[in-house]
C-alpha cells in the first residue's frame, strides 16, 4: 500500500508503506482526533509516558491516554521539532536538556496544536509511572506548573541487583492502592472496577502474544520485517493508548498475518521505497532513533542492504522476550511487573545480556549503538556496553551519534561515513572468518 504525502513547497513524495503501516497511522489518527474533542465530549484526559504506561489501568477510569514524548515524536516526524526545540531555549531550558522536553514545552509555548492540527487538551491528570528515567519526573514538574493539575506518581524501584523482589512488587501494589488509583478515581468521578481491570489485562495479554512472535520473525532469513524503523510502527499501538483494546488485538493479528505472509514470500521488509531487494548485513541497534530525518536515516540502511532484526527501543514500552504478560489473575502485581520489566528500568548488565543474547538468537553480523545527545537514560554506559558486547558475541560493533528531535545534531554526513566504514568491518570479520 503506498500513501502520498504533499509537503508545502515541493513535489509529492510516493512513500510506500505496508498495509500495517497505514492501519498503524489511522488508529493514531483516531487517537489524536479524540483527545482534541476531550474539551467537548468531557472525558478527562491522564498524561503518562511510554515506558511504565498503565493504559489497562487510566482506561478503567474512562480516560483518554495522552503521551508527551509520543508527541514530540510526531513532531520530529513533521519537521516541527526544531522550531519548538529553539522556543523552549529561549524561554530558558538548557541545550542539554532531553530534547523531547523541549520540543514539548515549545509546542505549549506555540499554542499547543497536536499533529492532527487542532488544540492539545489540558491534562487533567499526571501520572508517572517512573522507570528509570530521572527526566520524565522533571518533565511533569514542569507540566504541573503550566496546567496546575494533579500530579500522582507510581514510584517504580530500580533493578539495579538485576532481579524483582517480592517486596517491590508489594511496595508498588500498595502504592497503586494508596495513591494512584484513588486520585484516578477523585479526578475521573468513575469508581475503580477491578473485573474492568482484569478484562482490560486478558485483552492485553492476547495482543502481545502478536506482537511478540511479529518482533521475533526477525529470526527468519530473510527478515520479514526491519525490528527498528519498521519497529515504530508496529511497537506504536501497544506501547501507547491501545494496549488492552478490541483495536490492539485486531491489529497485532492483522499484522501477524502481513508478516507471515511475506514470510511464505521469501520477503525482505518494506521501506518507505518499496521491498528491500536484498539482505546483506543483519543489525542489532541499542538506542533511539533520530526522528527528524527519520526516511534519510532509514535509507542509509536498507541501501547497503542492512536490516535491523532486533533493537533495543522496541523494548522501551515493555519486554515480553522473557515470558511475560499481563495477568488478569494477579492484576495489581502484573502492573508492577510491567513496570520493573521495561528496558529503561533494566541495569547495564541486563541490558548487556539482551543485546549479547538478540545477536546470537537473530544471527546478526554486530552491534550499532545510536547514543542520542539528549537521552542520559539510554546514552549511559554504552560504551562500556558495546565493548561487553564485542567481547562476548566476536562479532563488531559501532557507534553514531544523532539526537531524538532535534535537527541539529543529525549529521547526514558523519553518520553516512560511520556506517559504510562500520559495513567494511563485517566484510573483514567475514572474510577473516571464511580463512580461518
Amino acid at each position: 500500500m503506498s500513501t502520498t504525502i504533499i509537503r508545502p513547497n515541493s513535489a509529492p513524495a510516493e512513500i510506500i508503506r505496508d498495509a500495517s503501516m497505514s492501519k498503524q497511522k489511522d488508529m493514531l489518527a483516531r487517537h489524536y482526533d479524540r483527545l482534541s474533542d476531550a474539551p467537548q465530549s468531557g472525558e478527562k484526559v491522564c498524561a503518562t509516558f511510554v515506558p511504565g504506561n498503565l493504559n489497562e489501568l487510566i482506561m478503567c477510569f474512562d480516560m483518554v491516554n495522552n503521551l508527551p514524548e509520543v508527541n514530540a515524536i510526531q513532531s520530529g516526524l513533521r519537521k516541527q521539532s526544531g522550531p519548538y526545540v529553539l522556543e523552549s531555549e529561549k524561554i530558558g531550558h538548557s541545550e542539554d536538556v532531553c530534547t523531547y522536553v523541549k520540543s514539548d514545552i515549545g509546542m505549549m509555548a506555540k499554542g499547543n496544536i497536536g499533529p492532527n492540527g487542532r488544540r492539545m487538551p489540558d491534562p487533567d491528570v499526571l501520572l508517572l509511572s517512573y522507570t528509570g528515567c530521572f527526566t520524565f519526573m522533571k518533565w511533569f514538574e514542569l507540566l504541573r506548573e503550566q496546567y496546575k493539575c494533579e500530579t500522582v506518581m507510581l514510584h517504580t524501584p530500580y533493578l539495579g541487583d538485576g532481579k524483582i523482589t517480592p517486596e517491590m512488587i508489594q511496595y508498588m501494589v500498595k502504592q497503586l492502592k494508596q495513591d494512584v488509583i484513588p486520585t484516578l478515581e477523585r479526578v475521573s468521578g468513575v469508581k475503580f472496577d477491578i473485573d474492568r481491570l482484569r478484562e482490560n489485562l486478558r485483552r492485553s495479554a492476547k495482543a502481545e502474544d502478536d506482537h511478540l512472535w511479529v518482533l521475533q520473525s526477525a529470526k527468519n532469513k530473510p527478515s520479514p520485517i526491519d525490528a527498528y524503523f519498521g519497529g515504530i510502527y508496529y511497537v506504536g499501538p501497544i506501547f501507547g493508548a491501545f494496549r488492552g483494546t478490541d483495536d490492539a488485538i485486531e491489529y497485532y493479528k492483522f499484522l501477524r498475518e502481513e508478516v507471515e505472509e511475506r514470510i511464505r514470500l521469501g520477503k525482505g521488509p518494506v521501506t518507505p521505497d518499496g521491498d528491500m531487494p536484498r539482505e546483506k548485513y543483519r543489525l542489532v541497534v541499542e538506542g533511539p532513533p533520530n526522528y527528524t530525518h527519520f526516511r534519510q536515516f532509514w535509507k542509509m540502511f536498507y541501501d547497503e542492504g542492512a536490516v535491523v532484526v532486533a533493537s533495543s527501543y522496541t523494548k522501551v514500552g515493555g519486554t515480553y522476550d522473557y515470558g511475560f504478560r499481563h495477568d488478569a489473575d494477579n492484576p495489581l502485581e502484573s502492573l508492577a511487573e510491567y513496570c520493573l520489566n521495561v528496558y529503561t528500568n533494566r541495569n547495564l548488565p541486563m541490558r548487556v545480556d539482551m543485546l549479547a543474547n538478540y545477536i546470537n538468537e537473530y544471527e546478526a553480523d554486530g552491534l550499532l549503538i545510536n547514543s542520542i545527545k539528549s537521552c542520559n537514560s539510554f546514552s549511559a554506559g554504552q560504551l562500556l556496553m558495546m565493548r561487553e558486547v564485542e567481547k562476548r558475541t566476536g562479532k563488531p560493533a559501532a557507534f553514531i551519534e544523532t539526537d531524538l528531535v532535534d535537527p541539529r545534531y543529525f549529521s547526514a554526513a558523519n553518520v553516512k561515513n560511520r556506517l559504510e566504514s562500520y559495513f567494511q568491518m563485517i566484510e573483514q570479520k567475514r572474510s577473516s572468518s571464511a580463512a580461518a
